[in-house]
């Protein structure tokens, strides 16, 4: 049940997005070329409040997967991918910063019962875990930059990791949100198979994953 929960969250996060664009579509009549005009009326104000609003991300808990999709409907695959990429990297830090100034008190990780683990691994090679971990979700995006800051993981390779890490997803949200802004059926179906594929591919191979890092719990 607990690994159901975890994989209906991005499946509902579709079908409400799914829906916003259906309403905005059909009962407002407002298709992606005045969506796009708006936005971009802001001129280059618009990435920067973009990049913001992803950042406070783990601050004012919005699910940052919509705003993913925003990006690539807005500003097709590119730049919409790079916007993506910078977004997340930002929320990745804000929650890393916390977590170095506040310590368990933010979040009582020890609630889990893979912490001691996490934390043993994290610390003897931080880069690569937290790469490992961006690419297969095992441990919340928030909660892994938590502990990264926790564990004082140096910034730069804790950043460069999340970035390497979160790059295939982050590609996969911008194409699909650009094929939403299209309205092309095919490439919609396509963009919605090759995020589908990536999510049974970590699926697969989570558990083996999770005995190599030692996550027992």
């Amino acid at each position: 049940m607990t690994q159901l929960k975890k994989w209906m969250k991005p499946a509902i996060v579709l079908i409400l997005f799914g829906i916003a664009a259906y309403i905005v579509r059909f009962e407002f009549n407002l298709g992606k070329d005045e969506i796009s005009a708006y936005v971009k009326s802001f001129g280059w104000w618009s990435p920067f409040i973009f990049f913001l609003i992803y950042a406070l991300g783990p601050i004012v808990f919005f699910p940052t997967s919509i705003l993913s999709l925003v990006a690539g409907f807005v500003y097709g695959v590119w730049p919409g991918f790079l916007y993506i990429l910078l977004g997340a990297t930002g929320a990745a830090a804000t929650g890393y910063v916390m977590g170095r100034f506040f310590g368990d008190s933010l979040v009582k990780v020890q609630n889990f019962s893979w912490s001691e683990q996490l934390f043993a691994k994290i610390d003897q090679n931080g880069f690569l875990y937290v790469l490992i971990l961006r690419l297969t979700p095992i441990v919340g995006f928030d909660l892994l930059s938590y502990v990264s800051g926790i564990t004082r993981v140096k910034f730069r390779s804790f950043i460069l990791a999340s970035m390497i890490g979160m790059f295939p997803g982050t590609l996969l949200y911008s194409y699909l949100g650009a094929s939403l802004g299209t309205g092309n059926i095919k490439q919609i179906m396509l963009a919605v198979s090759l995020l589908l594929a990536l999510m049974a591919i970590t699926f697969l191979f989570r558990k083996r994953i999770k005995r190599w890092l030692g996550f027992t719990g």
